[in-house]
C-alpha cells in the first residue's frame, strides 16, 4: 500500500532534487538520474533526417478542428508554440483517415478537401522553427493516422467500430453481444484509407506518418484480437497483419515518407482482451509479442517506433500517471512514481530487445522539473533513443528551448498532472492546459468547481 493510498491526489511536494530522490527511496522505486543533461541535446539520425535533440512533443489531440476536419486556428497556435519551443521531433496529433473514425466531431481528419490546410500547417510549423533557430533547423514532423474504433464519436454520438468483443469495454460504449464486428473486407478497405491519407500527408510536407496502434483504438484492439476469426485474428501473424501490411504498403507506395507506429506494449487488460499482458495475471506485462512487433519493424526498414501503454478509458493511471483524477473518477490506485517506473522499464526492455531500432519513450510529465535528469539518465544508458512529452508540452511548449538556453526547467511552467486537459476533451471542447494557458482553455463551471 502506498503512503498516499486513498487520498484525493498525490501531492508533488519535492522542493529540491534531494527530497525527490528521498521519495523514490521511500517507495522503493529506482529511476535513472543524471546531472549531466547533455545527452538530451545530442543529435540523432532518423532516416535521412538529423534530429537536433532527443526531445519530442507527443501526439496530443486538441479537438479544435473545423467541421470538415481541417486544422483550426488553435491548432496553428499550438504547433507554432511547439516549433518555437525547440523539440527535435513534433509528433502531430491523431488524425482520422475516415470521417466515421473520428473520436470527436472536432478531431482532425485528413482527406482531399482538408489537405491544403494541413500543408499550410506544416509550412507554418517549419517556418516558425527556422525563424526561432535558424534556416538549418528542421524538426522531424510526424503525423499520427488513426481510426478510433470502439471509441468513435464522429457526430457527438457513439458509433463504435469493434474488431473483437470485450465485455468490460463493450459496456462502456453501450453495446451488447449482438453488435457486429468489422469484417475482414471492411478492414481491407480501411488499409486503403490509411495509404491514401499517407499519400496526402507526404504531399502536405510531413516527414513521416504514424499508424496509431495504442490506447485501445482500432489498430491497437486488433493486436489483442485473440478470439477473432479470419485474416485479422487469432495468431500473432493475423493480429499484427493490419499494422504490418499497412506500414509496408505505405513504405513501398509512398517512398518519400517514413513510417512509424505508436504502439501499446501493455494494455493492462486481462487475456484474451489485452495485448502485452501475462495470460495469468493482467497486472504483469509480457513483452515478448511487443518485442516481436518491433523486431519486424526493424527487419522491414521501419526506422522508428513510439511505445505507450494502457487504455485510458479503462485504467488511465497506466499511461498517464496523475495527481488529480478526472472529475468523477477514482484516485490513482498507485503512487504516480510507480507508474512512471513501469513505463520507463517497459520502454527500456523493448529498446534493449531491439537495440538497432530507435524507440521513443513516454512517462515523464508527472516528474515536472526533474524530468530532464531522469530522461538524461535514460538516454545516457541507451534505454530509449528519444523521450516524448505530452501533457507537459501542453503546459510548457518551450521546455526544450529552456533546457537548451537555461539548462533547467521552470517549475512554475510545468504540468501539474491535474487531468484538466482530459476533462476538457470529455466536456467536448478544445483541449489544452487549464493551468498554464488558462486564458485560452477553461473548464466548464461544473468541472472547474472540483479543481478549486
Amino acid at each position: 500500500m502506498s503512503p498516499h493510498a486513498g487520498s484525493r491526489r498525490y501531492r508533488f511536494a519535492y522542493p529540491d532534487a534531494d527530497s525527490f530522490r528521498a521519495e523514490l527511496d521511500h517507495l522503493g522505486v529506482q529511476l535513472p538520474w543524471s546531472d549531466d543533461l547533455s545527452p538530451l541535446l545530442d543529435c540523432l539520425e532518423i532516416g535521412s533526417l538529423r534530429l537536433h535533440n532527443r526531445l519530442a512533443v507527443h501526439p496530443m489531440e486538441g479537438f479544435d478542428a473545423e467541421e470538415n476536419g481541417a486544422p483550426g486556428e488553435l491548432a496553428f497556435r499550438r504547433y507554432g508554440r511547439y516549433a518555437a519551443g525547440g523539440a527535435g521531433t513534433i509528433w502531430f496529433e491523431a488524425t482520422a483517415v475516415v470521417a466515421e473514425g473520428r473520436s470527436n466531431p472536432h478531431q482532425m481528419y485528413l482527406h482531399e478537401g482538408t489537405a491544403p490546410a494541413f500543408a499550410r500547417l506544416v509550412e507554418s510549423t517549419r517556418n516558425t522553427a527556422r525563424a526561432a533557430f535558424g534556416p538549418d533547423h528542421e524538426p522531424l514532423l510526424v503525423l499520427q493516422l488513426t481510426h478510433s474504433g470502439r471509441w468513435s464519436l464522429p457526430s457527438g454520438n457513439r458509433q463504435p467500430v469493434i474488431v473483437h468483443r470485450n465485455p468490460d469495454l463493450d459496456r462502456l460504449v453501450g453495446i451488447d453481444l449482438e453488435y457486429p464486428l468489422a469484417s475482414d473486407e471492411e478492414l481491407d478497405l480501411l488499409q486503403e484509407d490509411f495509404v491514401r491519407s499517407a499519400r496526402l500527408a507526404a504531399d502536405s510536407g510531413f516527414h513521416a506518418v504514424d499508424i496509431k496502434a495504442c490506447h485501445g483504438y482500432l489498430v491497437s484492439e486488433l493486436l489483442a484480437s485473440f478470439r477473432r476469426d479470419g485474416r485479422y485474428g487469432g495468431s500473432f501473424e493475423n493480429r499484427t497483419r493490419f499494422l504490418v501490411e499497412t506500414a509496408l504498403r505505405i513504405r513501398d507506395e509512398v517512398p518519400s515518407l517514413m513510417v512509424s507506429s505508436r504502439i501499446n506494449a501493455y494494455d493492462g487488460l486481462p487475456y484474451p482482451y489485452g495485448f502485452g499482458v501475462d495470460r495469468e495475471d493482467p497486472e504483469v506485462p509480457d513483452l515478448e509479442e511487443p518485442r516481436m512487433v518491433l523486431s519486424e519493424f526493424h527487419a522491414n526498414r521501419i526506422p522508428l517506433a513510439n511505445v505507450s501503454v494502457g487504455v485510458p478509458y479503462s485504467k488511465p493511471h497506466l499511461g498517464r500517471p496523475y495527481s488529480w483524477p478526472v472529475r468523477g473518477s477514482s484516485p490513482s490506485p498507485e503512487h504516480p512514481l510507480i507508474g512512471v517506473s513501469r513505463l520507463l522499464n517497459i520502454v527500456r526492455t523493448l529498446q534493449h530487445g531491439v537495440a538497432a531500432l530507435p524507440v521513443v519513450g513516454t512517462g515523464y510529465s508527472w516528474l515536472r522539473q526533474y524530468f530532464p535528469h531522469v530522461a538524461a539518465g535514460v538516454i545516457g544508458a541507451g534505454d530509449a533513443a528519444i523521450v516524448g512529452l505530452g501533457r507537459l508540452a501542453f503546459a510548457y511548449p518551450s521546455f526544450a528551448r529552456d533546457l537548451m538556453e537555461q539548462g533547467s526547467l521552470d517549475p512554475d511552467k510545468c504540468c501539474l498532472a491535474c487531468s484538466g486537459c482530459t476533462e476538457l476533451m470529455r466536456a467536448g471542447g478544445p483541449t489544452g492546459c487549464i493551468v498554464r494557458d488558462r486564458e485560452v482553455y477553461k473548464l466548464p463551471r461544473r468541472a472547474r468547481a472540483g479543481k478549486e
